[in-house]
């Protein structure tokens, strides 16, 4: 609820200077979609940045050698899979009301992001 809160506080205070949002790795689960559409409203548009379960692991494994974060790989594995299963309804939710947009995101951090703005600047026309 305190998220949730502070997220309408946020985006009403940019409501005249904006086309709108992006919000990263929100909604996580089911109940926090119904939430943000009953306080907030419905989004226009949700991005599913879709890979696998391998890249995903890599990706935190290159993650944690660059920074502070000392996950290992059970611990990595573990997270994935808590992810698949929560993000599973919320995904199957977006894609019942159309919403959904999956990004291939197997591809580069850069061929990724240019995907995203291509589909953005396509539902902003």
């Amino acid at each position: 609820g305190i998220v949730l809160e502070l997220l309408k506080e946020a985006m009403v205070s940019k409501l005249g200077d904006t086309k709108g949002f992006l919000i990263d790795g929100y909604p996580r689960e089911l109940k926090e979609a119904e939430e943000f559409e009953s306080k907030i409203g419905e989004p226009k548009l949700v991005f599913c940045l879709d890979c696998s379960a391998e890249t995903m692991s890599s990706r935190l494994l290159m993650r944690n050698q660059s920074s502070q974060h000392s996950d290992n790989a059970e611990t990595i594995k573990e997270a994935i899979e808590s992810y698949f299963q929560a993000s599973k309804p919320v995904i199957a939710y977006y894609e019942r009301k159309t919403q959904l947009c999956k990004v291939d995101a197997e591809g580069t951090q850069e061929d990724v992001f240019l995907e995203v703005c291509k589909t953005i600047d396509s539902f902003l026309k």
